[in-house]
């Protein structure tokens, strides 16, 4: 199906005011133009610049929507003038949900140049709280009222990182009672076998929120949803649809490139999300959720959100 932009742009609109915000897992995508983004807009010199694109688009993008999920802070650690320049771009009413650096969440870095030296070798700042305040909390703490979520994506540990999920269970309630209140926490998990009531029992101690994903080893949203205590563990709800269970990030990637169009339509993801977003508006106390969509999910995201609000909406 097209994304027509203005009936989208007025169901975003609708949902944001009861609390339920719908957004995309980045937005600096030039497979969007006709659909969201005017190319025209970012001509310097008459000609096309991608450095305008990105610098800019993030403005045309909440003219539509209400809240992204940035990515970018997985990366490094967000500054004061980097989260100014993003909300200085917005309307008042648009709410950012950050990834946490990874820095926080990484037991072991990875074999991947971007960590240099450090490339499989233990991370000694794994789950510090001093260092998640003062590098993290301090720079946001100026624009908390514009911010959503504050995700912990934890990357798939495997046996040498925690031979039982307990164990990193445990880890995961000491760090979460140091965390400073008052901030919407979420945790992301890779490993389905973590997915255990003494999890679900830490979050709801902390009031933290577990991030339901959609990915490529984790169960479908719509089993983790069953999962008892699942939903209750706070005020709020959380999740990423990310990619179909069972298809790898590296292929959706090559099949859905440069995110045009959707190409393969996944249904149960749409009604999971669908679901999430009927019972965060039934609920006694309408409101909050934050429900994000990934281009790599389905091809494209604008597309998988029309759908997904019109099935919401639908009686």
């Amino acid at each position: 199906m097209a994304c027509d932009r203005d009936h989208l742009k007025f169901n975003l609109a609708a949902l944001a005011a009861r609390g339920v915000f719908l957004g995309t897992s980045s937005w600096k995508y030039p497979g969007w133009f006709g659909q969201l983004y005017e190319r025209d807009r970012y001509i310097w010199r008459g000609k096309f610049s991608n450095a305008r694109f990105e610098r800019l688009c993030l403005a045309e993008y909440s003219q539509v929507f209400k809240t992204v999920s940035v990515d970018a802070a997985y990366y490094q650690f967000p500054t004061g003038p980097w989260l100014e320049s993003m909300v200085s771009q917005v309307p008042d009413d648009f709410q950012f949900t950050l990834k946490v650096t990874d820095e926080i969440t990484l037991k072991r870095f990875p074999n991947l140049p971007r960590f240099g030296r450090r490339a499989g070798k233990p991370n000694e700042h794994f789950l510090n709280a001093d260092l998640f305040a003062s590098a993290f909390l301090h720079a946001c703490e100026p624009f908390r009222a514009r911010l959503g979520v504050l995700m912990f994506e934890f990357s798939q540990f495997h046996s040498g990182d925690f031979a039982r999920g307990r164990e990193f269970v445990a880890a995961l309630d000491e760090f979460l009672a140091k965390l400073p209140r008052g901030w919407r926490y979420g945790v992301e998990l890779r490993n389905r076998n973590f997915l255990q009531p003494e999890y679900f029992s830490v979050l709801t101690r902390h009031r933290a929120a577990h991030v339901f994903n959609s990915w490529q080893d984790m169960p479908p949203v719509d089993e983790q949803l069953a999962l008892p205590g699942s939903r209750s563990t706070a005020d709020f709800v959380a999740a990423r649809f990310l990619l179909k269970p069972g298809r790898k990030y590296g292929d959706a990637v090559k099949q859905f490139s440069p995110y045009e169009r959707v190409q393969d339509v996944y249904p149960a993801g749409r009604r999971a999300a669908a679901g999430l977003i009927k019972t965060a508006l039934a609920g006694p106390a309408p409101g909050q959720a934050y429900v994000y969509v990934n281009n790599r999910l389905e091809g494209n995201a604008l597309e998988s959100i029309a759908a997904i609000v019109d099935e919401a909406n639908a009686n």
